[in-house]
């Protein structure tokens, strides 16, 4: 319960007042006896003593609707100012190496990749929040970089995107263009009307194809208000790759690796980012959960409250004894001077 207007009770304090100055004002004329216990036995109850009683009842239920008493229906809302963030995921070749462990069993670079990047959006139960309320798009890249999803709050939807990817199969498409990877990156991120974006870009090699250099294109990232965490996927040196044959046969076999950590450094640098290397699946999981710490959404709780006006009940009864005084005034309880 509420009142919109409560200093209107104020006018209650009138009401003993004008009672009392309506008793000094009508008192009646005395007429002297000499003995009046005879007349004891005659006292007949005042019934008219009921129409002021009934007028100072109605006058409180006006003040009453004028301080309009209002009954309230709380809705809380809790509205989310996320993040806009571009998911830049690496599917050259090099991410078939199985040389990372997820849930135990031997697992190749880019299904870990997939299966982490899985808890950093919905969450997990390893301490993962999930991004609730931040957009995010994801993007591909090996030879040539490929937009997957514009910017969604849809993470579902995003997550069964990525489960989709595969590994670059065909030997013209593979390759590892970063450049044109955090251009693409940059370009999603830029639809946004979001004032913090940031690229999470992960690879496990170097940039060996596209037009665009690595460097020039953090510039661009750095001019454009981009902020990009780099992420180096996979062991160093020797890891076994699966290859195919053109007879369909698959054959795993140990193969050299190489992640530019410097470049992927630089590239967080300039654009004020981190560089985290991650070497096992449980590394890479705490880089996304140091990440979620770094870049927080921030939550803003309104509260609105919905009002239903009561003031015309209030109102309506006193009415309702003003019309009662005035019939009884002039009928059963009318005096005659």
């Amino acid at each position: 319960m509420n009142l919109a207007n409560p200093e209107a009770l104020l006018l209650l304090l009138v009401i003993p007042l004008l009672w009392h100055l309506r008793r000094l004002k009508r008192r009646p004329a005395a007429i002297g006896f000499s003995d009046v216990s005879g007349l004891a036995t005659l006292a007949l109850p005042d019934r008219r003593r009921l129409l002021p009683a009934m007028r100072i009842i109605a006058a409180v239920c006006c003040i009453v609707a004028v301080a309009r008493p209002q009954f309230g229906l709380e809705l809380t809302k809790t509205y989310v100012k996320g993040i806009a963030i571009a998911m830049v995921v690496d599917v050259s070749s090099s991410m078939s190496a199985v040389d990372l462990v997820l849930d135990n069993r031997e697992s190749n670079r880019l299904d870990v990749v997939k299966a982490t990047i899985r808890s950093f959006l919905v969450g997990d139960e390893d301490g993962l929040a999930g991004r609730e309320g931040d957009l995010v798009s994801l993007v591909s890249f090996a030879r040539y970089a490929d937009s997957l999803s514009p910017l969604t709050l849809d993470h579902e939807a995003v997550v069964a995107l990525l489960d989709q990817l595969e590994i670059a199969s065909v030997p013209a498409e593979d390759g590892t263009s970063i450049g044109e990877a955090i251009v693409l990156g940059v370009e999603r991120l830029m639809k946004s009307a979001e004032t913090s974006r940031v690229m999470v870009l992960m690879t496990d090699g170097y940039s060996n194809s596209g037009d665009t250099e690595p460097m020039e294109a953090a510039r661009i990232a750095k001019a454009l208000g981009v902020k990009i965490y780099t992420i180096g996927t996979g062991t160093e040196g020797t890891a076994i790759i699966p290859v195919r044959y053109r007879d369909g046969r698959t054959e795993l076999r140990p193969s050299q690796v190489y992640i530019d950590d410097r470049t992927l450094s630089d590239i967080a640098e300039r654009t004020g980012g981190l560089y985290f290397r991650a070497t096992d699946a449980d590394a890479l999981k705490s880089i996304y959960a140091e990440i979620s710490q770094l870049e927080k959404s921030e939550h803003v709780a309104e509260q609105y409250q919905r009002y239903i006006d009561l003031f015309p009940i209030p109102l309506a009864l006193a009415l309702a004894l003003l019309a009662v005084e005035m019939i009884l005034a002039n009928t059963r309880l009318r005096s005659v001077p």
